[in-house]
């Protein structure tokens, strides 16, 4: 896919540090007014996260219908930018003059959170860059292991960088699915687009490893806003915007830099609330997850098996959609 030489994530995390003033002062009316007329709250940040382990414990205690008792940990996680990678830098020149748009820094930076509550109550939160170039992040983990009376490494040497061109989130007063199984409590949507440049990884357990993983948009002959028609070299700009999604390498010229930016990304649009259990469950009060769109290519350079290279993989226009799932303690 030609995109993929221009682009060549599981979800996306911002977190926001809260500050604290010693010097606590009463503000008056007139510095009421000015904090609550505001329209909402943009929160710029830069960061970068290391976590030594984090580490599930399934509390069961292997009675008659349980097992538990193990651990699933992962050990030695840094999240920041790309250039935690070796070789994501230079990175993203999405307007073909020679020098990148997007410099990889360690920092998870350029990054803007902006939060509002609309007139029905919604919280509506939108995680996009100060710059309106996309969000270059980077993820490293040592290794994912399941522990108990035995050990064994799930995956070891995990190394990711990609692009994160949205993240929207918005809290709902209203269920979004309260005739699939909702309680009608509110529900939380995620719709985001991203690419995953680069992703490696060991399976030692089954002695496979994975190199050059991408994730990308599905390009220019995928169908996204479902009018039976894909994006083709001649078509106009509005006609490319309705489509969602498209390749740089494959846009017509004449597109804006921030046009380019906002396409070709593999995007994921879910709902996630409180409901009951799928088909002739009985369970109620259960964690439901509904995955309304995801639209992607997926391609590996390398698959080793024992070592050694057999082939290339590649899933072309991967679409999931109408999938449920229902998630519940034992």
């Amino acid at each position: 896919m030609k995109g993929l030489k221009k682009i060549a994530l599981v979800s996306a995390i911002a977190a926001a540090p809260f500050a604290a003033h010693a010097d606590l002062k009463a503000m008056d009316d007139s510095a009421m007014g000015n904090i609550t007329g505001q329209a909402g709250v943009t929160i710029e940040l830069e960061t970068q996260v290391s976590i030594g382990q984090f580490k599930y414990t399934d509390t069961n205690d292997g009675g008659a219908n349980e097992i538990g008792g193990g651990s699933f940990t992962v050990n030695n996680i840094d999240l920041g930018g790309a250039g935690l990678i070796t070789g994501a830098d230079p990175i993203f020149d999405i307007d073909d003059d020679g020098t990148p748009d997007v410099a990889a820094t360690q920092l998870l930076d350029d990054l803007s959170i902006d939060i509002d509550i609309a007139a029905d109550g919604d919280a509506v939160i939108s995680v996009h860059t100060i710059s309106g170039l996309p969000i270059d992040f980077g993820l490293t983990a040592d290794s994912m292991m399941l522990e108990g009376t035995d050990s064994t490494t799930l995956v070891s040497g995990l190394k990711a960088w990609g692009m994160l061109a949205k993240l929207d989130i918005r809290v709902d007063t209203e269920d979004a699915a309260t005739n699939l199984g909702g309680t009608g409590d509110g529900s939380l949507n995620i719709d985001t687009a991203f690419t995953v440049n680069s992703m490696e990884f060991d399976a030692p357990f089954l002695a496979v490893g994975v190199r050059g993983m991408s994730i990308t948009g599905a390009g220019a002959n995928f169908d996204y806003d479902g009018d039976g028609l894909s994006v083709t070299e001649g078509d106009t700009e509005e006609v490319i915007s309705a489509d969602v999604s498209v390749a740089p390498g494959d846009l017509p010229d004449g597109l804006s830099k921030e046009q380019k930016v906002a396409l070709g990304f593999a995007s994921v649009n879910l709902d996630v609330y409180k409901g009951n259990g799928l088909g002739a469950s009985t369970a109620t009060d259960v964690l439901r997850v509904d995955v309304n769109d995801v639209i992607m290519d997926v391609n590996i350079n390398e698959v080793l098996i024992g070592g050694a290279n057999i082939g290339t993989v590649a899933l072309d226009n991967l679409h999931v959609s109408n999938t449920r799932l229902a998630v519940y303690g034992r």
